[in-house]
């Protein structure tokens, strides 16, 4: 008997609706796995166990129905009905909490549906809980979470990237098929590649922003984390789309073919033939691990086995793209989080005779944790009067610039970059803490993405030194399907690849409910 937690979510789907299996057994498999292994991951703040029950039955219910009508019917149901999802707990969801992670927003009580919530609710999808994440989403790490740092179940002692590295470690895991989770600056596409998954940031404006809590508004956006191309495709089809309560949100039409991707390697790899990929020399940075690199190269060499045409091109403003984005983004920040105050929701100090202000400060001081701190007290500076010109106006200014290079690479005929994810592999819980510019370069080959508005898929290429190797693909905007048609391309390439039968190699340890957490292995690691 296959484990049906290790199916992959089109399988799982097909199973369905076949009748082999039934919503409320795959939610129960998935859900005994979350409650089990949180213990040692720490990927889960909340495990929704009766309402993720409640729903599988209802998907039941609506598979039963639809049994009856016959064929066409059951083909008319979206594939995510009845499968397991994870959703960062940044995501509204009416009569839950949402607390982006911070102490802040501890015992929030969210009053609506996101957006993308009543898409899944729409599909079916069963939503098994609320994930781990950087407070705020500020983090490439998953250690600035207030609630615990968040284990990779490739290396228990080791990150698993962040900001959504809850989600990432649940569906590597074998939590969940699918996750959701936010890409401001690659914390979708950096945990994905350090953990083993595919993880996909859509253009921006693709998926309505309306019921997440805000990072930096002009780069946030919503995308899914799953394990192999096509799935990531069906969940991304099932949250996109116009939403007029979203200004961003752009009227542009969802494509229908996100749920006809190729289903045989053959089919998926004849994509390649013809295609022409840029590789960018500036995202070879300085400091990249020899044994990312290495794997890089050789997924390079394979897509060109495959029919691609190899060019390297330039984007030189690249190298600017760090300093540009922790100016932008900080500047937001600090003007979105402005808003917690402690007078209307979420945590609250109130002193003894002090004033508002007192007790304003307090909460903030109290409420937010060292790396919101430190992004808020940046931002505030770069847009204070006398740097507001200096500082932020001139950053939008570069980022302009950063955008131009993409536009001009993509009018040269070029199909798609492809490029590292992340210059490293999983590093270790307070190797770069210490450090926030060494934290910050884990971003390096992700933000550009950002700073564009464009697209950006992370996809597992081999390991290094045991631990996972992230694949970038980007492309221009609205580019989703033929990136994951990229993705789908490599993996049918690279089917036989002795590390695609890998399990993470850890997380049979997770199984123990007794040994360390992931803080306490954390606080080993930095008294060692």
């Amino acid at each position: 008997m296959v484990d049906s937690t290790r199916l992959l979510g089109h399988d799982m789907a097909e199973r369905l609706r076949q009748g082999e299996v039934s919503s409320r057994e795959l939610t129960l498999a998935h859900l005994d796995a979350a409650e089990r292994q949180n213990h040692a991951l720490n990927a889960w703040l909340l495990i929704d166990r009766d309402g993720a029950l409640a729903q599988a039955d209802a998907a039941d219910a609506r598979l039963a129905v639809a049994r009856e009508e016959g064929r066409a019917a059951l083909e008319a149901l979206h594939p995510l009905l009845g499968l397991p999802v994870a959703l960062k707990d940044l995501v509204s969801v009416a009569g839950g909490q949402c607390t982006a992670g911070s102490r802040i927003l501890e015992g929030y009580v969210a009053p609506y549906d996101a957006h993308i919530t009543e898409r899944l609710r729409d599909a079916g999808a069963v939503i098994l809980g609320k994930t781990n994440m950087d407070e705020f989403a500020m983090g490439s790490s998953n250690e600035w979470s207030a609630f615990g740092p968040v284990s990779n179940p490739w290396d228990l002692d080791s990150v698993p990237g962040g900001s959504s590295g809850g989600s990432a470690a649940a569906v590597a895991a074998f939590h969940v098929p699918f996750g959701i989770g936010t890409d401001t600056g690659g914390s979708i596409r950096q945990p994905a590649a350090l953990t083993g998954i595919v993880g996909l940031k859509p253009t921006y404006g693709r998926v309505s922003r309306y019921g997440i809590v805000a990072f930096a508004s002009s780069l946030d956006q919503i995308g899914p984390l799953a394990r192999d191309a096509r799935d990531a495709a069906v969940l991304l089809h099932a949250v996109a789309g116009r939403d007029a309560r979203d200004s961003t949100s752009a009227p542009v039409p969802v494509p229908e073919d996100l749920l006809n991707l190729p289903s045989s390697d053959d089919e998926a790899a004849g994509w390649l033939k013809g295609k022409r990929l840029g590789l960018p020399r500036e995202y070879f940075v300085k400091g990249m691990e020899p044994g990312v690199e290495a794997r890089i190269r050789e997924a390079v060499a394979d897509l060109e086995r495959a029919g691609a045409t190899i060019e390297e091109v330039s984007l030189p403003h690249t190298d600017y793209g760090l300093a540009t984005y922790y100016i932008v983004v900080p500047a937001e920040a600090s003007a979105n989080l402005a808003r917690y105050d402690g007078v209307r929701y979420g945590h609250s100090v109130r002193l003894p005779g002090a004033d508002f202000i007192a007790d304003y400060l307090a909460t903030r001081g109290e409420g937010f944790g060292p790396e919101v701190k430190r992004r808020i007290m940046l931002g505030t500076y770069a847009l204070s009067a006398g740097y507001y010109d200096a500082f932020y106006l001139k950053a939008q200014k570069v980022r302009t610039l950063i955008k131009r290079d993409f536009d001009d690479v993509f009018g040269s005929g070029i199909d798609a970059l492809v490029a590292p994810t992340s210059p490293s592999v999983a590093f270790k819980f307070g190797a770069r803490t210490a450090d926030p510019v060494a934290m910050y370069l884990s971003d390096a080959c992700t933000l550009p993405a950002n700073m564009a508005g464009i697209a950006g898929v992370s996809l597992p290429c081999g390991l290094s030194a045991g631990l996972p190797v992230g694949l970038q693909f980007i492309g221009p905007p609205w580019s989703e399907l033929e990136l994951l048609r990229f993705g789908c391309a490599y993996e049918a390439i690279t089917a036989d690849a002795p590390w695609r039968s890998l399990e993470p190699a850890q997380l049979a340890l997770a199984d123990d409910p007794v040994g360390p957490t992931p803080a306490q292995r954390a606080a080993a690691l930095a008294t060692a």
